[in-house]
Order: structure tokens, then sequence, then C-alpha cells
């Protein structure tokens, strides 16, 4: 559907204004969606988040801080994040090593078990953007880079 449908709206200042707008709705119907995916396992897209990052550490420990410069969302409160993922026994924390004032956050194996299951899900809703053919993606990738790069 056309965004002029989806938001009720005929016209728009300039192109770069739709664009603007049509960036704003498609990042929340995103999230939306994937909300929805999550929502069973009683996870937030911000929890999902960090335990990707912490499989990305292959086993190392992550600080906080290294947590927060590899979120999607850098307005999420990390420390909070990682809090509840550990009640859920999702993740430990222990002190760190080399700096007493750091903790860090490892995944469990209860929380690679839930990303297990969790990539089929995500691979599948993954598909759904296959209407989108992979030179598309890769325009509509240079693109979005360009917007974050010209400021």
């Amino acid at each position: 559907m056309a965004l002029e449908e989806d938001i009720k709206q005929e016209k728009f200042k300039s192109e770069h204004n739709k664009m603007i707008v049509n960036l704003m709705f498609t990042n929340n119907w995103v999230v939306a969606k994937e909300m929805e995916l999550l929502r069973p396992y009683g996870l937030t897209v911000s929890q999902y988040n960090v335990l990707r990052i912490l499989r990305g550490q292959k086993g190392k420990a992550a600080t906080i801080n290294l947590i927060i410069n590899r979120m999607l969302d850098r307005m999420s409160n990390a420390s909070r994040i990682v809090d509840r993922l550990e009640h859920k026994g999702l993740v430990t924390r222990k002190p760190c090593e080399h700096d007493r004032r750091a903790v860090d956050v490892l995944i469990t194996e209860k929380g690679m078990k839930l990303l297990s299951v969790l990539d089929k899900k995500m691979d599948k809703w993954e598909k759904t953007f296959e209407v989108i053919s992979p030179e598309e993606a890769q325009v509509l990738n240079a693109l979005l880079d360009k917007i974050r790069t010209a400021q």
C-alpha cells in the first residue's frame, strides 16, 4: 500500500519530506512486526539485540559500554536491559578482571538456545522482504548509508 493511503495524507511538502515520513513510518512498521515475533518469548527488540551482540562475542565477555556501542537503539538503557536478561537467566554478570568499575556480561546456554529458536523465526520473517531483489536491497542500503553519512 502506498504511504499516502497508509497514513491518509494526500500531499507532502516535497519528495524529501515524503521520504523522511516514509522512513519513519516504515521503521515503526518493521519494529512493530519484530515486536510481535518476539512477544511470545518474553523479549523486547532491545533485549533481542543485546543477546545477539553477546552471541557475536563468541564466548568472550562484553562490558556494558561495548554493548551500548553496538546497539541498534543507542538510547536504550543497556544496564537495565542486562538486568532483565539476567533475571530471565539469559545472561550472567561477573566483575571485570581488568577494570574493577566494569562488569563483564556473558550469554548463558539458555540464552543461546533461545536465540537458536528465534533464528528460525527471524529467517522466515526476513524472507517476507524478498519482494525486494538483492540488487534493490544493495541500492537501498547504499542510499540509507548515504543519508546517515551526510550529517
